[in-house]
């Protein structure tokens, strides 16, 4: 049987592969089981591990991380699936495949292809009440978004936040089934930085110079400093020139593949794009640009610059 796990989601790749393993562990022993990263184990090497008799066992599991570093594995792949053992179970783990490639149009006609994407802003908040349900803790479907909006989308972090608000209000709450409210995410989590300078960039092409303002000198005072937000800013704008630069001809996924960046912050910088022309947003990358050079080069309040920049965001 063969097993190939790929796609840019590498929380729901590794929580699959981490199920397929344990599994199989399950029925068999540890010497059963063979890893191998495909840029360190030469081809005689994975050469002999697929197509070896299990030890003592009736079946054996290899496990390939990113066998495509291997150029010979990668001209020879298609031969060695074909002629795996019956006694072999594969599992082939390819985070990143080049879909133009011979190699990935292989594996992906094999029924044990799965693919993992990166899901989006509703999607992740659906997960995010199904796990804290798993839990025993209640989440509703607007704090679940409130929690994406205040730590960010990595799916591997939101969890590793569930984990933490449903042990808290199960042990001071007590109740068979805990609620996870707005309050406790407030209490118990930190607002990312790079959500806050969405959050900034929103409020000031809003028009909203007050909480533009307010929100830089909260990032200040949790001690980021101008640099970061410099770089946080640039980064920002440089999503929203991507978003303008696309126009309407391209969906927000297509945007988010050629730029290599997740969907969901495509989606959410749309938003704000819609806003403002690629004239200005062309201005703002290139004051940005400007600020970040005489900061380096002159002796100047870095805070007053940013705040003078940010008002003239407003305006």
């Amino acid at each position: 049987m063969i097993t190939i796990l790929s796609g840019t989601n590498n929380y729901l790749l590794r929580a699959k592969l981490r199920t397929l393993i344990g599994a199989f562990k399950a029925v068999h022993d540890d010497m059963s089981l063979e890893q191998l990263a495909a840029d360190e184990a030469s081809f005689e090497r994975i050469q002999e591990a697929l197509q070896s008799l299990p030890f003592l066992s009736d079946k054996k599991m290899v496990v390939l991380h990113e066998p495509s570093a291997n150029k010979l594995f990668v001209e020879k792949a298609t031969v060695l699936l074909q002629d795996l053992p019956e006694s072999t179970e594969l599992i082939v783990v390819e985070p990143k495949l080049d879909k133009r490639s011979v190699y990935y149009k292989m594996l992906k006609k094999h029924h044990g292809y799965q693919e993992f994407s990166e899901l989006d802003e509703p999607a992740l908040a659906k997960w995010l009440v199904q796990s804290a349900q798993e839990k025993q803790a209640n989440l509703s479907p607007v704090d679940a978004r409130y929690l994406i909006e205040r730590v960010g989308p990595n799916q591997q972090f939101l969890g590793n936040e569930i984990e933490k608000l449903s042990l808290y209000v199960h042990s001071n709450k007590g109740d068979a089934r805990a609620t996870i409210n707005r309050t406790i995410i407030n209490n118990l989590t930190a607002s990312a930085p790079q959500s806050t300078i969405f959050q900034l960039l929103e409020a000031a092409f809003a028009g909203n110079q007050k909480q533009a303002l307010a929100l830089y000198r909260e990032q200040r005072a949790l001690k980021v400093e101008p640099q970061q937000l410099i770089a946080m800013l640039s980064w920002q704008l440089h999503i929203v020139a991507l978003v303008k630069a696309a126009g309407s001809g391209k969906t927000t996924d297509e945007i988010a593949r050629d730029a290599k960046i997740s969907p969901y912050v495509v989606r959410k910088t749309a938003g704000i794009a819609r806003g403002v022309s690629v004239a200005k947003t062309r201005q703002l990358v290139a004051d940005l640009l400007t600020i970040d050079e005489r900061l380096k080069r002159q002796s100047l309040d870095a805070d007053d610059v940013l705040l003078g920049y940010i008002m003239n965001l407003v305006h």
